[in-house]
């Protein structure tokens, strides 16, 4: 430790290792893997003017690629939608964008009212009871989900599909691991869950069953088979879909397959892609199950004069309750996010959701069946799909990859980064943004460097 910035001494600090019960402060990091651990000084440079820093810092910021200066099809749970400009605009007046924790009991009206009506719309959206006013993000709204199953059923078996998120994945396992909760995952068939395989997994022991749908490859779920499967053998399970939020401007909401929890992530709703984050994690269920709900919720009342007001009425924070027993983790940038997907679904409304959605939908199958008639591709799954599909390649997806990058194209994600034997396979996007040209041009490109790899193999 550095005394330049905490000012214990020597003694103080051994006194408080003692206290917690460990020898010394590298104890603390042996959750941390030995090769991520920095040992010694940083190597930094000198220090610099703030000329000279100025100049570093555009250097690097200029090794950005984003999708503002690329044509992107990228997906995978962060897309590249049209953002209206009224969305940014409002969110950041001084009296959204400053707020402080947006959570606490002063909180004000504003804020309260924007939050309350972000549960309104979540909930037309997903056709469910509740809303809660978001989480961190989609995934960590899913490992909430795990929690939630196995605190209400009081069984320690979650099932997750493999055609969840597999980043939706890691992280479920991160919140049940050393919680002795059991996390199997459902293996898939054509590109959806196997539902012979759900059948022979679920049991009265099993507490949560999680799938996707659109799923990770874009292919649609036959959700109420699978909760007809659940109330047959598993009726104590709860049943949580994550679901592409834009879609269910076409889509029947999991609400119709009597889903308990639905969740989602919310960047597709007003909110930039912004590298990684932050984002949002939208969490909707059935009202029974509410007083198990993480995060808060936003209640409209009356005051003494009979004026309509907006008031916290649950809260799952640990300053409020006992710690052991609290799932809130938010924080102040999600009461922004939440307020970004507030402001684009009220511009948007019900006709405008309904008009991207189905943009999203015929642009990526105009673009499938562009590539499904190039020599040497072929769809990877015979499956309906919403705005995001899975083609199989004579080539690593990951040669594509870079060579479409020098036309200034994101092709798509190299699906052999998660899953084992699909280094050939290529998971591509299409949002309303894309232009036929753009479309056009990525099937040509794509032609033109297959037929470049195909050249070279003859060699």
């Amino acid at each position: 430790m550095n005394r330049n910035y905490i000012g214990n001494t020597p003694a103080e600090q051994q006194e408080m290792l003692e206290a917690i019960g460990v020898d010394s402060f590298e104890e603390l990091l042996d959750s941390i893997p030995e090769q991520l651990r920095v040992n010694g000084l940083l190597e930094l440079p000198g220090p610099i003017s703030e000329i000279e820093m100025r100049a570093l810092a555009a250097t690097l910021n200029n090794k950005n690629r984003s999708a503002a200066d690329t044509t992107s099809f990228l997906g995978g749970g962060a897309y590249d939608h049209y953002i209206p400009t009224i969305v940014d605009f409002l969110i950041n007046r001084s009296e959204f964008y400053t707020a402080y924790t947006p959570y606490q009991p002063e909180v004000s009206q504003g804020t309260l009212q924007a939050m309350y009506e972000y549960q309104s719309m979540v909930c037309e959206l997903t056709g469910m009871d509740v809303s809660n006013a978001s989480l961190y993000d989609g995934g960590s709204g899913l490992g909430e989900a795990a929690l939630m199953s196995v605190r209400v059923s009081r069984q320690d078996t979650v099932l997750i599909a493999e055609t969840v998120n597999p980043h939706y994945r890691e992280i479920v396992e991160t919140y049940c691991s050393g919680q002795d909760i059991t996390v199997n995952t459902i293996p898939m068939s054509d590109g959806i869950t196997d539902s012979d395989a759900l059948n022979d997994m679920l049991s009265k022991d099993v507490g949560g069953i999680i799938v996707q749908s659109p799923n990770y490859f874009g292919c649609l779920e036959p959700l109420q088979e699978y909760r007809n499967s659940i109330d047959a053998k598993a009726s104590k399970a709860l049943f949580t879909v994550s679901t592409n939020l834009i879609s269910l401007g076409i889509l029947e909401p999991p609400s119709t397959a009597d889903a308990d929890i639905v969740v989602a992530e919310g960047q597709s709703l007003g909110n930039h892609q912004s590298f990684g984050g932050p984002y949002l994690g939208v969490f909707a269920l059935k009202e029974k199950l509410v007083r198990k709900m993480p995060g808060r919720l936003i209640g409209a009342t009356v005051d003494q004069d009979g004026e309509r007001g907006f008031v916290l009425v649950l809260k799952t924070r640990e300053q409020d309750i006992r710690r052991e027993r609290a799932t809130s983790n938010i924080c102040t940038n999600q009461g922004l996010n939440a307020l970004a997907a507030t402001v684009y679904l009220s511009a948007l409304g019900k006709e405008g959701i309904r008009r991207v959605s189905n943009l999203n939908t015929q642009k990526a199958h105009y673009l499938a069946d562009l590539l499904d008639d190039i020599n040497g591709i072929e769809l990877l799954y015979a499956q309906p799909f919403y705005n995001e599909f899975a083609i199989q390649l004579p080539v690593p997806a990951s040669a594509v990859i870079n060579d479409m990058l020098k036309e200034d194209v994101f092709a798509g994600i190299d699906l052999g980064q998660k899953y084992s034997g699909m280094q050939n396979s290529l998971l591509i996007a299409v949002t309303e943004k894309r232009t036929k040209a753009e479309l056009d041009k990525y099937a040509e490109s794509l032609a033109r460097t297959l037929e470049k790899a195909q050249n070279l193999a003859n060699v």
